[in-house]
């Protein structure tokens, strides 16, 4: 081995290595865009899939089929038909799109199953399950045109997804849905996939395109890719921008991007599949490529200072006259105000969770876990629980556990165990409180 290598290699993976940590244990939904597979890149999106899921990365893939339903449709002499930027599903075009999502679903799993030595895949285990994760709804009539067998995503399965990803699989959607009485409806990638990312509030919605991202300047076709847009300013150029009639229009993309944020999902991305490892280089490394839509109010959850104190007592105050918080003085929560995490928007602190650590027993409290009532159901529990996960973790702590009254249920969905109050660490137990009985659950950090 070359010093040149070492000396490049060494200081590359050292500079990685802070992007491994950080999305370890995210979800990821990948949209797949039909033309990518017919322009030959689904080896190698597989194999970086692969890389990606080994590096502690739960994955749900969505494909598309645009390209391969036409040419089913051209080889039966039937002809496309388009209209509001969706298909017009007939009965022609259904058997086309169940043919092309057969097919699509056989190429993708063999590509995951590849094994041979010396190639990116030797010694990978990668399960790939599909199933019938999404129930459908018709789009119907719009505009006096009737989309027949067309449909959008009514509701997601995300139990079972999730059931799937802990289990360690990869979840394979197809743009296909069926509707409670089992009829198919032909859906879009880009919907099923915006759909699923928001109901699993997942971390990143990455589409992979025909597109490079969206224009500096959408009057130059030459002008940089603007790398990071935020949510406020993408909203505003889609209100700019004509309605999307084809993948290639600059609002294609962007419209469910901005409905991904909207829903609670902390980055989308639109990246172009002809650059060889673009999702590598999105999640890896700093600059990224293509366009990225964030929503600026996710950089403000941060830890504590003391000048957080009186929004954090104002925010907890209501929960605990209402018992749902055990009391805490206002001269406990200043001495430890450096072990809370709070969500800031705006200058106001609508959310607030502290971790308390017990080292000798490689464990630690999550205390006052609070989210405002004027943004509950939009993720900021699921945020700092995860940020809290994240400070336990870097503390060498193996488990948190939580004591509650009321949200025992919250908790046990995202994976924490009931288990006795002896269970507790000692200094824990002699100031657990007999008489309120608080349930205590614990979660095991990965």
């Amino acid at each position: 081995m070359s010093t040149v290598f070492n000396f490049t290699f060494v200081p590359w993976f050292r500079s990685v290595a802070p992007y491994i940590h950080k999305h370890r244990g995210n979800t990821i939904v990948v949209g797949i865009a039909g033309e990518a597979i017919a322009a030959g890149k689904l080896e190698k999106l597989a194999q970086d899939l692969a890389l990606i899921q080994s590096m502690g990365v739960d994955i749900v893939l969505v494909h598309g089929f645009r390209p391969q339903v036409n040419e089913q449709l051209r080889l039966k002499g039937h002809e496309a038909k388009y209209s509001h930027g969706m298909r017009i599903t007939d009965e022609v075009a259904l058997d086309c799109a169940q043919e092309a999502a057969g097919q699509l679903r056989y190429e993708i799993e063999a590509a995951f199953s590849q094994g041979l030595p010396n190639t990116p895949m030797a010694g990978a285990t990668v399960r790939v399950i599909s199933g019938n994760f999404i129930t459908a709804r018709p789009v119907g009539l719009i505009d006096g045109v009737d989309f027949i067998h067309s449909g959008l995503v009514r509701k997601v399965d995300t139990d079972g997804i999730q059931r799937t990803l802990d289990m360690g699989a990869m979840v394979l959607l197809s743009p296909f849905g069926f509707s409670p009485t089992g009829e198919a409806f032909n859906l879009t990638m880009e919907d099923v996939a915006t759909s699923v990312a928001v109901a699993l509030q997942a971390d990143k919605l990455m589409f992979l395109t025909e597109v490079p991202g969206i224009r500096v300047d959408q009057n130059d076709p030459e002008s940089d890719i603007d790398t990071e847009l935020p949510l406020a300013d993408a909203k505003k150029m889609l209100a700019a921008l004509p309605s999307a009639a084809q993948p290639t229009d600059t609002a294609f993309y962007l419209q469910h991007c901005i409905r991904a944020c909207e829903g609670g999902v902390d980055r989308s991305h639109i990246l172009p599949f002809s650059v060889d490892g673009a999702l590598l280089l999105e999640i890896y490394t700093h600059d990224g490529i293509g366009t990225m839509v964030v929503d600026e109010k996710l950089e403000s959850v941060r830890e504590a200072t003391m000048d957080d104190v009186s929004g954090i007592v104002a925010l907890i105050e209501p929960f605990e006259k209402d018992g749902t918080l055990v009391k805490r003085d206002r001269t406990e929560i200043e001495r430890d105000a450096g072990n809370y995490t709070i969500i800031e928007h705006d200058g106001v602190i609508f959310g607030c969770a502290a971790l308390y650590p017990y080292p000798e027993e490689r464990t630690g409290e999550m205390a006052a876990l609070t989210v405002s009532p004027q943004t509950q159901s939009q993720g900021d529990g699921e945020r700092l629980l995860k940020r809290i996960e994240t400070r336990a973790k870097a503390q060498g702590l193996q488990s948190i556990f939580v004591l509650t009254t009321r949200t025992m249920h919250w908790f046990v969905k995202r994976g924490f165990v009931q288990v006795s109050a002896d269970w507790l660490p000692e200094a824990r137990k002699r100031k657990y409180n007999w008489d309120r009985k608080s349930q205590v659950l614990v979660k095991k950090l990965s």
